[in-house]
């Protein structure tokens, strides 16, 4: 598991990202003298295998923050890979990008939105989760969320669908593995938390396949739904943001029915110079002709296309390589007010450099909701932190409550939470156990 994972977040205090996207638009203004001046613009495709028939995807490239707002214009795509039924799936697909936004104010400058999207990421995949315990169904889904506005790609993951980027010609991954084999973290957070992770068990007494989580029998310590497991499988998501050069780049987003037979070069290098719509299908016909269809197999891919390239393909790498090893970026995140000030141009990193602007994976809920400024002032304090509702005066809960290191947060600081939101937390952190165990000699959910 990676730093991030562990909920160490990374910077570097030369620029931020208001200084970025400030830089983004003084180039588009040069490129308009030249007759340039547009945004990246973006072709995708989709295809898949159906075994199951429970993974879902979500391709919506002409969205608005604000409808009839052409300025708050972005693009989102996500695919669902669905377990013991579709229903998580249907929902997450149904309602999560529309809680997402929802929890984004919405008069917000496009680098104020950008800034506080990874925020409301977590609020929208926790708030869409609890929405759909009331549909009392006990199927789960991962989920991968991309949205892309401009050159800037922020995602968001629970469980081990992929989303993996190539630009630059370097391989980035975007996403993050939620199964037990991947982190032995996770496996201890659970095991914290009140849940069991063991292999199954067999007649003799051996342990085969992989760790899973009893009751159920889940491979996943994050996803969508899954309430037949536990709370403590929870759907904090691990969030990543990038800023791609002008160069532009491919993404590949992809169930594990791909990536149980593929490793990211080989989906790239098997679908290049071709169409996104005919590189899916490429890329799922090698999974498939790799392993056969033992699971559903679902691939989208997106290029995200300079106004001066003339087609939806990438170019071949120019030095193959893979993880964040290869990574030139800065990691940054908009902790102080001087974040939001132009820095000297001397001070600006080079403009072909795929940047990393942020990453954290951190389970702890009240962490990733507990925003620094100038973030944290463009929330409503006396609102629910997850469902948004309005909070009368003495109603909220401060994320803070109960913490056992408090440091110099007291328990009247916000972020807040309403009842309902208070209790969901304490059960994803074991503090409410609301599931009974049963044998793990049941079988798996995925």
């Amino acid at each position: 598991m990676s730093a991030a994972q562990r909920g160490v977040r990374r910077r570097a205090g030369s620029v931020a990202l208001g200084d970025l996207l400030r830089r983004e638009a003084s180039a588009e203004r040069a490129a308009a003298g030249g007759g340039g001046g547009e945004r990246p613009t973006l072709a995708a495709g989709q295809a898949g295998r159906a075994k199951k028939g429970e993974d879902l995807a979500l391709l919506k490239p002409a969205c608005e923050r604000r409808p009839g707002a052409p300025s708050t214009y972005f693009s989102a795509f996500a695919l669902f890979d669905g377990h013991n039924g579709s229903g998580a799936a249907v929902y997450a697909k149904e309602h999560l990008l529309g809680n997402v936004l929802g929890c984004v104010p919405t008069d917000l400058s496009r680098d104020e939105w950008l800034a506080a999207l990874p925020r409301a990421l977590v609020a929208g995949f926790v708030k869409t989760d609890k929405d759909f315990q009331t549909k009392a169904h006990s199927s789960g889904t991962t989920v991968t969320l991309v949205i892309i506005d401009g050159s800037v790609v922020t995602v968001a993951s629970v469980g081990d669908s992929r989303c993996v980027l190539e630009a630059e010609g370097s391989i980035y991954y975007l996403s993050a593995d939620h199964r037990f084999d991947a982190s032995e973290e996770e496996v201890g957070r659970v095991t914290e938390c009140g849940g069991e992770v063991g292999r199954l068990n067999v007649v003799g007494g051996a342990e085969i396949g992989p760790l899973r989580c009893w009751p159920g029998g889940l491979c996943l310590s994050r996803s969508i739904g899954d309430q037949d497991v536990g709370e403590f499988i929870i759907p904090v998501p691990y969030v990543k943001q990038m800023k791609l050069s002008n160069s532009g780049g491919r993404l590949i987003i992809a169930s594990d029915g791909v990536w149980d037979a593929l490793t990211a070069e080989v989906a790239f290098n098997c679908a290049r110079r071709l169409s996104p719509e005919a590189a899916a299908d490429q890329i799922v016909k090698e999974a498939v002709e790799s392993k056969g269809l033992r699971d559903d197999t679902t691939c989208i891919v997106i290029d995200i296309i300079p106004p001066e390239k003339p087609k939806s393909t990438v170019e071949s790498p120019k030095t193959p390589g893979k993880g964040l090893g290869l990574l030139k970026s800065f990691f940054l995140r908009k902790t102080t007010s001087d974040s939001l000030s132009l820095p000297d141009k001397d001070n600006y990193p080079e403009p072909n450099l795929v940047e990393e602007v942020f990453e954290d994976g951190c389970p702890s809920l009240s962490r990733r909701l507990n925003s620094e400024y100038p973030v944290r002032n463009m929330f409503k304090l006396f609102a629910c932190a997850i469902c948004q509702i309005d909070l009368e005066s003495g109603q909220g809960i401060s994320i803070h409550e109960g913490l056992s290191k408090p440091g110099k947060l007291r328990p009247w600081d916000g972020p807040f939470l309403c009842h309902s939101c208070q209790e969901k937390k304490e059960a994803m952190e074991g503090k409410r156990h609301s599931r009974d165990s049963s044998s793990r000699n049941s079988g798996s959910s995925e």
